[in-house]
């Protein structure tokens, strides 16, 4: 009979190393194809709670909730999770799901124990909104759309009965092509993304996304808002004998034109920094818009 080894002995006499609480977390587990399909249906179902207050962000809390699931063990961290993508939330609903591939990725690099804070996926998220919403728009609603409507309605109008199906189906397949894609994309590239060193990129990427953010929303608000001021000035009639009439809403149009709906928007602005609710705001302005034209100050 042979003596056991003194080296084998004496390590399994040896009691075990504690643990090392500085140890990184273990990675957290990549999202299985189960879990990209069910994200990808209930995005298709985001609009489904849009509200005024927050837009689309109870839509994007359950998109993302199978890939919180998956990344968080814990029943605290997954409703802290949930708590982070209750804020506001609006911009194309197509494309918005490369976003949600990005935000997945960093929710799992933050359950993976790397250095993400609950502002960082907050501020990406939110910053690329409003670029690709500038995407979104004149891409799916000003391009895709009215031509495959033009085009069905040219084959329809021919009794060709094709015509429907085209706008019906072409618009379908290029919907779930960009959210099934798109996410895709976004949660392959946002993992490069947030691993890189230092952060550099990720904070790059957030100022970007805010300049363009800012600068798409700033365009828009000489497109969609319109205030006019109808109130009389001065009139008088030219040689020709036409009356040529100027109003108050043209005097502030030789001076910066769009200048009532930029101030109407700073305004906004400051009400919401002084945590008045958007929905008074809304009402407010429904107010003022109703009794402004029954005395004459607004016209439409």
């Amino acid at each position: 009979m042979t003596a056991p080894n003194d080296s084998s002995a004496r390590s399994a006499a040896a009691p075990a190393a504690p643990a090392n609480p500085a140890a990184p977390a273990a990675k957290a587990p990549g999202l299985t194809r189960r879990d990209m399909f069910a994200t990808y249906l209930r995005s298709t179902f985001m609009l489904g709670s849009f509200n005024f207050e927050r837009m689309q962000a109870i839509g994007v809390c359950v998109t993302l909730m199978p890939a919180i699931r998956r990344f968080y063990s814990k029943k605290e961290d997954q409703a802290a999770a949930l708590a982070r993508h209750l804020e506001f939330y609006n911009t194309h609903p197509w494309i918005s799901s490369s976003i949600f591939g990005v935000t997945a990725a960093m929710e799992r690099q933050k359950a993976s124990g790397e250095d993400i804070s609950d502002a960082d996926i907050t501020n990406v998220k939110v910053g690329l909104m409003a670029p690709l919403a500038g995407v979104g728009d004149p891409l799916f609603w000003g391009t895709a759309r009215p031509v495959l409507a033009a085009l069905g309605a040219s084959l329809a109008l021919k009794g060709n009965i094709l015509g429907p199906i085209i706008f019906f189906f072409g618009l379908t397949i290029i919907r779930i092509l960009t959210r099934w894609y798109g996410f895709k994309f976004g949660y392959e590239k946002g993992m490069e993304i947030v691993s890189e060193v230092g952060g550099s990129t990720l904070q790059r990427l957030t100022q970007i996304a805010s300049i363009m953010g800012l600068f798409v929303m700033g365009s828009l608000v000489s497109k969609w808002t319109s205030i006019n001021f109808p109130a009389v000035l001065s009139s008088y009639t030219d040689q020709d004998g036409k009356e040529v009439v100027t109003t108050v809403q043209d005097m502030l149009d030789t001076l910066l034109p769009g200048m009532a709906a930029l101030l109407l928007t700073f305004l906004c602005m400051w009400l919401l920094r002084k945590k008045v609710n958007a929905i008074w705001i809304i009402f407010g302005m429904f107010v003022i818009g109703i009794l402004g034209y029954w005395a004459g100050i607004l016209a439409p």
